[in-house]
C-alpha cells in the first residue's frame, strides 16, 4: 500500500477541548472522502504545558476501533517525563465524525496518512528540535507501524524517535483455517458492499468494564466509545486484513518499539473475575508472534494481569505497565544533565 495523495488540510485555530481546562484541540479539514461520505475532518488535542514543565520530547497518541483519545491520566504521565502530549482523533472516528460518516471507515489504512503527518507538523511547530513518540492503542497498533514503515522507506523517520504499541492488532483472531477463507471473502465483498456491516456477537461487557456508570472508574463519552461498539464493516475489515499482511512480510521502522501486552486472552461473552485480568478483545499470542515483523529493536512485555487496554487495566497491572514505559523512555530518552 502506498500513502495516498491528498491537498494539504486546512487547519482551525486551536479552541477549547471537550475535556476541559488544560487540553485544547485543533480541527484538520481534509476535503472530501476518497471513500465518498462527504466532506471529513480528523482532530488534535493537546495538553496544554503548565508552567514549570520542561519539554524534551513530545507524544502522539493514536486510538483504536471504536475508541478515542481521552487518556488523561496517560497524558499527565508522559508531561511529568517531559513529553509534551497530543492526542488525534482520525477521520470519522471520536470528535472526527460528522453527521452521514460510517464510524470509522476506511478502505485503506494509508488513508490515515495526511491526519498523522499533519499532526507531525502542529506539534514540531509548537515544540521543534525535539524528539516524537508515537504512542498506539489496539487497530491504531497496526495503523501506525504502516505509516512508519512508508515514512522510512521515505527517508523521513524523523523527527519520529520511538514506538510504544499497546496491545496492537497485529491479525484476526481465530485459527488459521478460519483467517483465510473469511480473508479472502472480505476482498471479494468489500468490491461489492465495502459498507456493509458485519454480522458478529456483540457484548457490552468490555465497555462496562471500563466506564465509571457501569463497573469501572473511567469516565468518557459513550457517543464516541459506545457500550457496544460501532459496527465492523466489511471494506474496514478488508483494508486491516491486508495491513496485516503487510506486517506480515516484515516491516523496518527505522525507530525503537515498546509492545505491551496483557499476559492472557480471555474471548467470552460471560462476565466473571477473570474478565477484569485479561485481554478479553485479541489473542495476545498473535501479538508475540507478530511483534518481531516491526524490525529494528523491539522489546516486548506481557503485563501480568491486564486489560486489552493495559493502562486502562485495574490499578495493579497499569501501574507495572507504567513502570515498564518508564524505563523504557529513560533508557532511550534520557535526561539531560
Amino acid at each position: 500500500m502506498s500513502a495516498p495523495t491528498s491537498p494539504s488540510p486546512s487547519v482551525v485555530p486551536w479552541d477549547v477541548d471537550i475535556l476541559g481546562d488544560g487540553y485544547e484541540q485543533q480541527v484538520f479539514h481534509l476535503g472530501e472522502d476518497p471513500d465518498g461520505e462527504g466532506p471529513v475532518e480528523a482532530v488534535l488535542v493537546r495538553r496544554t504545558v503548565r508552567e514549570g514543565e520542561a519539554v524534551r520530547g513530545t507524544a502522539l497518541y493514536v486510538h483504536g476501533f471504536s475508541d478515542y483519545f481521552f487518556q488523561t491520566e496517560l497524558a499527565d504521565f508522559f508531561a511529568e517525563r517531559g513529553f509534551a502530549f497530543y492526542g488525534l482523533d482520525l477521520r470519522k472516528c471520536g470528535r472526527g465524525r460528522r453527521e452521514g460518516h460510517t464510524p470509522h471507515y476506511v478502505s485503506d489504512l494509508a488513508t490515515y496518512d495526511v491526519e498523522l503527518e499533519s499532526s507531525l507538523e502542529a506539534m514540531v511547530e509548537d515544540h521543534p528540535d525535539v524528539p516524537v513518540v508515537v504512542v498506539a492503542h489496539s487497530t491504531g497498533g497496526l495503523i501506525t507501524p504502516l505509516w512508519l514503515d512508508r515514512r522510512a522507506r521515505r527517508g523521513r523517520v524523523a523527527p519520529v524517535a520511538g514506538l510504544v504499541l499497546n496491545s496492537p492488532w497485529f491479525d484476526m483472531q481465530g485459527s488459521a483455517v478460519v483467517r483465510g477463507p473469511v480473508t479472502w471473502a472480505l476482498r471479494a465483498f468489500s468490491r461489492l458492499r465495502p459498507l456493509r456491516a458485519m454480522d458478529l456477537p456483540k457484548s457490552t461487557l468490555y465497555v462496562d468494564s471500563l466506564h465509571s456508570s457501569r463497573s469501572g472508574e473511567w469516565d468518557f463519552d459513550l457517543d464516541l466509545k459506545p457500550l457496544g461498539g460501532f459496527p465492523v464493516t466489511v471494506g474496514w475489515l478488508n483494508a486491516v486484513r491486508r495491513g496485516h499482511a503487510r506486517l506480515h512480510r516484515g516491516l523496518d521502522l527505522g525507530v525503537p518499539a515498546l509492545v505491551l501486552r496483557s499476559d492472557k486472552t480471555l474471548l467470552t461473552r460471560e462476565a466473571s473475575p477473570a474478565f477484569d485480568v485479561s485481554d478479553t478483545v485479541l489473542d495476545v499470542r498473535q501479538i508475540a508472534r507478530w511483534s518481531g515483523c516491526l524490525g529494528g529493536e523491539t522489546t516486548v512485555v506481557p503485563v501480568e494481569d491486564a486489560r486489552h487496554d493495559v493502562f486502562l487495566s485495574q490499578q495493579g497491572p497499569r501501574r507495572r505497565a507504567y513502570d515498564v514505559l518508564d524505563t523504557w523512555l529513560t533508557g532511550h530518552f534520557p535526561v539531560s544533565r
